[in-house]
């Protein structure tokens, strides 16, 4: 089964379950979705001194590979129409403007003003094909449709979307995140 995906890369963390998602799109049953701009944010994020002394194995070399890996395996957008103002923090509208150009039925990311517009009704009833949720969460999700055979799942997405909420503030309140 393929589903659309926009990938949010805010962290540049190479952890199991984003290890994993990855390697859905290797396999090609997701399809990865990224925009111009948010490949030059990877890159820029990747190879900043802070992102580097937390994670060394970070080399400009492994950063570029990572980079190429991503754009030959996704679909990758010049443009993208800016379609969404998020005014609470408008670093993440690319992301949006993203899922929201590919019609995409996920949007991966650990970023928290993000994960927050599944509590929102309004984004819920303007973008209702659309549900961001963390890895783990979405790792379960596309496991759940490839067990139902693309019928709906028994956890809905908001359920899913909580119980990754409730994962973050756990590793958050012990310091992993």
């Amino acid at each position: 089964m393929r589903s659309s995906i926009a990938w949010s890369f805010s962290r540049g963390r190479a952890d199991p379950p984003a290890r994993a998602c990855f390697r859905l799109v290797d396999e090609e049953r997701v399809t990865l979705c990224v925009s111009a701009p948010i490949l030059a944010e990877v890159r820029d994020v990747l190879t900043r001194p802070k992102t580097q002394e937390w994670f060394p194995v970070l080399l400009p070399e492994w950063v570029e590979t990572f980079v190429e890996n991503v754009q030959s395996n996704a679909v990758v957008l010049a443009e993208v129409p800016q379609t969404f103002r998020l005014e609470r923090d408008p670093k993440d509208e690319p992301y949006l403007d993203l899922a929201i150009a590919t019609q995409a039925h996920y949007l991966v990311s650990r970023d928290l003003d993000l994960l927050d517009l599944m509590n929102d009704a309004s984004f819920r009833r303007r973008y209702p094909g659309l549900t961001i949720l963390g890895p783990a969460a979405f790792l379960h999700a596309i496991a759940r449709e490839a067990q139902a055979g693309g019928q709906a799942s028994k956890e809905s997405p908001e359920a899913a979307h909580a119980r990754e909420t409730d994962s973050s503030e756990g590793e958050r309140a012990e310091g992993k995140e």
